[in-house]
Formats: C-alpha cells, structure tokens, sequence
C-alpha cells in the first residue's frame, strides 16, 4: 500500500473520530494541542503526524493507538480501498477542473460505507459493460478540451514561436524540412523500414525509440500527410518538454491522464503548426462569407496546407468556437468490411444528443451525415466525390423529437494508406438565431434536409417515413408496452378504489 493510501485512510479515521466525539475543528485541535490547520491537512491525508502527535490523537478519540494507525479497513470498505488506491484518482490532475484530489476524498470518506456501496455499483456496471480505464481517462480529456471550450492560448502561441523559430511559414510545409528540422534541433532520426520488420506492429503509424540515437519509426503505408503530422507530433513532445506520453501512435491503451493529456497537447502543437491561426482563419472567413454552399473550397483548404480532411476539421474546431463564436461538436466514425459504424472520436462542444446505446451495439442513425458518408455515395445526390474517393457533402439536420438543428460538413473517405477502413468525419454547427449571419449559406436550398433521431432501436419514425431503418425500433416497442401495462395498472386500481 502506498504512503499516500495510508496517509488517507489515517485521516478518515481521524476525521470520523472527531464527529463520533462531537467535537469541531478548532475543538479537537486544541485538546491535542495541535494547529486547526495541521489538523487539516491531517484529514485530507497531506500529512501523517509523528507517533507523539499521534498518541494524543488517540487520547482525545478514546481509542487506541494500534487501531488509529491500522491501514486494514472493514470488508464493506473494500470497494472505497480500491477507489483511494487507484491510479486514476492520485494521477487525475483535479486542478484542471478547479479543485484538488483531496475535495474528492473527503467527499469519498465523509460516509465511507455508503460511498463503498456506490463505488461498488460503479464497478459492477463498469466490468458488465466493458468500460476501461483508457475509456474514462480519454473521456475526462474530452471534458477538459469542453471545459476549455478546445482552444489552448499557450499552444497556440508556441505554435506560432516554433514557426518563426524554425522557420516553418512555408505553406504547405515539406515533409523533408521537417525530418531535417527533428535532426539537426533534436538528434532525432526518421526511420522508415524497421517498423514494416514486426507485422505485429502494422498498425501503429509511428515509434518513438529514445537512446543515445533517439529515432521515429514510421510506418512506410502512411500517406504524406499523416507522416508530416506524425513528425510535427514529435516536434511537440520536444518543444513542449512532455515527459509522460506514448512512444506508440495511435496507442492501444492510456496509463495516466497525465500522459493522455501530454499526446493531447503534442497532436494539438503540430495541428497548429500545418495549419496556421491567421491563416485558417481567413480562409474559414471567406469560406463562411459564400452566398451558396460549395465543396470546393474546402478541397482547395486540403491542398493549400497538404492535410487530412480529419486534420482540417480538427482545426476548424479548434479556431471556430474561439472566433466565430459558434458552438461546435466533431465526429469520426470508421466502418470496414464485416465491421459496424464504430464511433471513434467525438468532441462535443454544442450539447449535441451523441447517440445513445452506441455502447451498447445498437444502430447508429443511417440519416446522419457521418453515416451517409459512408453509404454508398455514388447514388446521394448532396455529395461530392472526387477522384481519388474523398467524399464531400453537407446536411442540415433536425432532432426528431427536440427539433433541435445542426448544420453539417464533412468527408468520408476510404484510405489507399495506412487503415484500410473507410472513414467519415464532421463538424456540425448548432442553428442559432443568429447562425447565418456568420454562415450566409446555411439557407442555400441546395442543402440537404432530413430528420434524424439517435438510433433506430429508440426512433418513432414508422416504417413508411424512414426507408434508412436497418432495425425495428425495439426500444421504443419496449417503452410503449411498459407504458400500456402502467396504464391498465391504473384502471383496474381505479376500479378497486384503490
């Protein structure tokens, strides 16, 4: 057991030995002849007290000294052992959020057995559905990037020093700079063949080997532009000095929010640095300012700054919500052959309904542009495809039952490199009031219309609306029949007068 657990469980039981003897803060700490404020860093488990202090302690509590200074809790206390001992909770950086780790644990130890049943709860329907420790480190990330509306000055103003510093403003940036850049700042070397020597590692874009020759292993079926994002993420972790972070990208587990939000702040570093604030800026501007909605300025976008459309659309989210003013949400869905739409990452900045029951494998609404994107694109009329298999499209889409509204822009794309699953990613703007005065094309009659609602299995629409069901709609089925046997309960209560 680590001295941080001990020091917490010393302090809980300090702390409800105190409430069972009736006595405040300033009370106890006088009859032990110690400070309030020791006291209370004692029972938020910040300081452990030398064995004198803690044989007054025990005097003032009427217990003994081995018993107060045991580290073996009750079994009904057990689950509440397994929270105070996790990484999760002595690694998470509450600070982020305004507030420390120890408001966390004396909310924990303030009714331990009852907070031990619910921690208990938690588990249990944690380990029934599969929810992993990477999954709730990647979600608290996500609120943090909401917390912060996704827009991070610091990063953004080291972008545009590394710019200047290494001489970066050359648009698009060639890949070969930036490979001579990582050697002669960093003694860092570009590797592109071993890793194509461990088939087991095939999927990893990149490796980061540190040693006396520091090396990135790039995984030769990456395209340009992944590799050039791949590199500037070095860049990142250099320049920003991260020392917690995964040598693997994209990795298959996280260990620590700590490293999870270091690979954050590398991969929002080399965003900034393809895709320069003023400049995206501008051309978000203009593009915004068209009287009709068109496809091709965001092609040219791809090709001024040589990017994936998925780096492109990170971006907007970024820069939009901060000078635009318009709230945002970002979607990626992937799907393969033999293989459901699998969300793979959201960004929710505009109390977007992200579907429920996702989770659960149930069907994730056809009629979503992230969805019909990866639809077979060559008979929708609203998308764009190019030569090279990259889908454009936009929709506007409306909440069956909210009618909450969100303009929509994306791509999809099946990928010649490195994946082999076709991928779909978007940006939706919630409709405002206001909205078009920002987007002048957002009533351009060309835009596709369509009702959408989560997933089939909880939709209302019949059969005869929706032609896109793939699933009846058991949910709703389930709810209706629910509701019709309360309904007759009540009749025939009723009739009983009771």
């Amino acid at each position: 057991m680590n001295s941080g657990l001990v020091n917490i469980i010393f302090g809980m039981k300090v702390r409800q030995g105190r409430n069972a003897v009736g006595m405040n803060l300033s009370e106890f700490a006088a009859a032990c002849e110690l400070s309030p404020s020791y006291v209370t860093e004692i029972e938020k488990g910040r300081k452990y007290p030398r064995s004198d202090k803690i044989m007054r302690i025990a005097q003032v509590l009427n217990k003994e000294y081995d018993e107060l200074v045991s580290i073996k809790l009750p079994a009904s206390l057990a689950h509440l052992e397994a929270a105070l001992s996790s990484n999760i909770l002595m690694d998470f950086p509450f600070e982020e959020f305004g507030f420390e780790a120890a408001d966390i644990v004396n909310m924990l130890t303030r009714q331990p057995d009852k907070a031990s049943a619910l921690i208990h709860a938690l588990i249990e329907i944690s380990r029934r559905y599969d929810v992993r420790e990477s999954t709730f480190l990647r979600a608290a990330l996500r609120s943090y990037q909401e917390l912060n509306e996704n827009y991070f000055p610091d990063l953004e103003e080291k972008a545009a020093e590394c710019i200047q510093k290494y001489g970066l403003s050359k648009l698009p940036i060639p890949l070969a700079d930036i490979e001579a850049l990582l050697n002669k700042e960093f003694n860092i070397q570009v590797n592109y063949d071993d890793l194509a020597t461990k088939p087991e590692l095939s999927h990893y874009r990149s490796v980061f080997l540190d040693g006396v020759q520091p090396t990135v292993l790039l995984n030769e079926k990456m395209s340009v532009e992944q590799r050039k994002f791949a590199l500037l993420r070095e860049l990142g972790y250099q320049v920003l000095d991260i020392k917690e972070r995964n040598i693997a990208y994209s990795p298959d587990r996280a260990d620590s929010f700590e490293q999870v939000l270091g690979d954050f702040r590398a991969s929002y570093l080399a965003g900034a640095l393809l895709i320069p604030r003023n400049e995206i800026q501008n051309d978000i501007a203009a593009y915004f300012d068209l009287p009709q909605w068109e496809y091709k300025p965001l092609l040219k976008m791809l090709k001024k700054y040589e990017i994936s459309p998925e780096a492109l659309l990170h971006r907007f989210a970024q820069v939009i919500p901060e000078y635009f003013g318009i709230k945002l949400h970002f979607l990626r869905f992937n799907t393969g052959e033999n293989t459901p739409y699998e969300l793979t990452k959201e960004l929710n900045l505009n109390q977007l309904i992200v579907p429920t029951g996702i989770g659960l494998n149930e069907h994730y609404c056809r009629r979503w542009l992230s969805i019909r994107l990866l639809e077979d694109l060559s008979t929708d009329q609203s998308a764009h495809v190019t030569n090279d298999g990259l889908a454009v499209s936009v929709q506007m889409s409306e909440f069956l039952n909210t009618q909450d509204r969100f303009l929509c822009i994306g791509f999809g794309r099946t990928p010649a490199t490195l994946g082999g699953r076709s991928t779909s990613s978007i940006v939706g703007f919630r409709v405002e009031p206001d909205l078009h005065n920002t987007i002048r094309f957002m009533h351009d009659p060309k835009i596709f219309r369509v009702l959408i609602d989560q997933t089939c299995e909880r939709c209302s629409l019949s059969a005869a609306q929706c032609a896109d069901r793939v699933v009846p709609p058991v949910i709703v089925q389930k709810q209706e029949a629910s509701l019709q046997r309360r309904k007759a309960l009540r009749q025939l209560m009723n009739k009983h007068g009771a």
